[in-house]
């Protein structure tokens, strides 16, 4: 029996070592633009592809679109494939390559994610997951890896506290499940720094926080208080703060019916605020909402409304 050696034309930079070299089955990675966080997870793929002992392999790559899917990730995988693609493997109209070992790997989108109902998975990378409906991961692709057992790979850039936030949350906290990165681009050392100082003269602060410090503060484009969050968490002034069934509680709302109504607890704790709750809702009645209010063991002292709280209805 002879053997072959075939070498792909892929050098992982220092930084990915340990996300390839992981062990957990889920895994989370936040990393600023252009680091090359889609070329790692496609090289990730076609190794774990190559290697599958699993019967009729499968593997997938998800973006926002199927459009963005063929730009952002079809050139990757042909190219980096290349050398263990079958002869006739490549499927130009649906987007699949199948490997020298019979395994496939295919590109979808998530505003289709129903054309993925129906198959077995045995890894999928999830790009820009902030991007996706949230509904998507529980009713379409957690099913998909059940029977193989195969894991997923969250990937992409800080939307704000999205869906994204919530996995990259779970996968800090629990690293025996999860291998989890945040890499801003002022620690990565891929981009040069001239490169970033000239970014950061052309876009606001909060941009580039957002898209290349990887700031989950930043929030948004226009979001109030942005800044303000993100010097805060930078100065340890956001932590777990204990209610006190001593004091009296305080809360303040802002009313909504088609955007939520939103409700915060708090207390005033030796000249300290301390927010210990918080609630927000969309299409609910005053009613329901009072209700939510009633039955928390709070003690109250008042609650705050705005001036249009004078209406009788939502």
């Amino acid at each position: 029996m002879t053997t072959k050696e075939i070498r792909l034309h892929y050098k992982p930079r220092d930084v990915f070592r340990p996300f390839h070299a992981r062990t957990q089955r889920w895994a989370c990675m936040v990393v600023h633009r252009r680091g090359g966080k889609t070329v790692a997870a496609i090289n990730d793929l076609i190794r774990a592809a190559v290697t599958c002992k699993s019967p009729m392999p499968l593997f997938g790559y998800v973006a926002p679109f199927r459009s963005q899917a063929k730009k952002v990730a079809w050139e990757y995988l042909k190219s980096y494939a290349k050398a263990i693609i079958k002869p006739g493997g490549i499927n130009e109209a649906e987007l699949e390559v199948r490997l020298i070992n019979g395994a496939k790997i295919a590109l979808f989108g998530a505003d289709n994610a129903d054309a993925m109902r129906g198959l077995g998975m045995d890894g999928i990378v999830l790009d820009e997951y902030g991007d996706y409906k949230p509904s998507v991961w529980g009713s379409v692709i957690r099913p998909l890896l059940s029977d193989k057992q195969g894991w997923a790979l969250f990937i992409g850039t800080p939307k704000g506290k999205n869906q994204f936030w919530d996995i990259f949350q779970t996968a800090r906290l629990d690293p025996a499940e999860w291998y989890c990165l945040s890499l801003p681009a002022s620690k990565s050392g891929i981009l040069p720094s001239s490169e970033l100082n000239a970014v950061r003269m052309q876009i606001t602060e909060d941009q580039y926080m957002q898209e290349y410090e990887v700031s989950i503060e930043a929030d948004i484009l226009g979001a109030y208080y942005g800044k303000e969050m993100r010097i805060a968490a930078d100065e340890k002034r956001i932590g777990m703060v204990p209610y006190d069934p001593a004091l009296k509680t305080y809360t303040a709302w802002d009313l909504g019916y088609r955007d939520d109504t939103a409700i915060w607890w708090y207390q005033t704790v030796r000249g300290e605020i301390h927010v210990i709750d918080y609630h927000a809702v969309s299409g609910a009645s005053i009613a329901e909402i009072s209700k939510t209010v009633l039955d928390k063991p709070y003690h109250y002292a008042k609650h705050f409304l705005p001036h249009d709280a004078k209406a009788k209805t939502l």
